[in-house]
């Protein structure tokens, strides 16, 4: 697939892996991300997972597992010519940067785990109203409150719904418990209090044997990404864990 990018700065590379129905733009440009941590000194790189942004659009789940994903994420790291950064995602970003942690886990120097605590291993909820929300022809007939939100957004960012929907359901794979022992990046996992998607913080990165954990103060799934408490969090922790 041919996949876009942005990248802003110089210094240790940081590899963010945006959110489901989201883009490099949405997750991370617009709630002030790439100014973080470019004035921080890092160099910041986003992909547009495939399926989302400005990268191609297949409308076949089975291309969008997480594994598959990840590898994009890594063959993005090759053509830039980058051996280790540090990973950080946010909802399915963060499930991604899971998985290329285990499968190639020589390119991962540290993990934020944004937007998704135990509901990587538990599962976050039933997204068969989400898929069937996005491929609703009007709107006005969505009830179910999840799944209208995600057209919303779907909507407002101009998405390819048929593309969402083919990835929704898949890209939700889980992780066993023993999986996410095997993570042995330091990691940090933030979740905001109102997050009623993404689990408890504290559960996973207890399975974690390098995991801390930090609740996002008053915070829902889509508000988190930006705050200033979860931004200081991540900073402090990209301090501690230099390439």
């Amino acid at each position: 697939m041919r996949l876009a990018y942005r990248e802003e700065g110089e210094g240790d590379p940081v590899l963010l892996i945006h959110g489901f129905a989201s883009s490099s733009y949405v997750n991370w440009v617009s709630p002030g991300w790439f100014q973080t941590l470019t004035e921080a000194g890092y160099r910041v790189i986003a992909i547009d997972d495939r399926g989302h942004g400005q990268s191609a659009k297949s409308h076949d789940s089975a291309d969008y597992t997480p594994s598959l994903m990840a590898g994009d994420a890594a063959a993005l790291l090759d053509h830039l010519g980058i051996e280790k950064a540090h990973v950080m995602g946010y909802s399915m970003g963060a499930r991604i940067a899971a998985f290329m942690a285990l499968e190639h886990p020589h390119r991962v120097r540290s993990l934020v785990f944004g937007g998704l605590g135990i509901g990587m291993v538990d599962g976050a909820g039933d997204w068969d109203p989400i898929h069937d929300a996005l491929l609703t022809d009007d709107p006005a007939t969505i009830t179910h409150p999840r799944g209208l939100m995600f057209r919303k957004f779907a909507d407002q960012t101009k998405s390819d719904r048929l593309a969402l929907a083919a990835c929704v359901i898949t890209s939700k794979e889980t992780l066993s418990a023993d999986a996410i022992r095997r993570i042995t990046q330091p990691t940090l996992v933030a979740v905001g209090t109102k997050d009623d998607i993404g689990g408890n913080p504290h559960d996973l990165a207890a399975l974690l044997p390098h995991g801390q954990s930090l609740d996002i103060p008053g915070r829902d799934h889509m508000l988190a990404v930006g705050d200033k408490v979860f931004k200081r969090a991540v900073l402090e922790f990209l301090s501690e864990n230099p390439i």
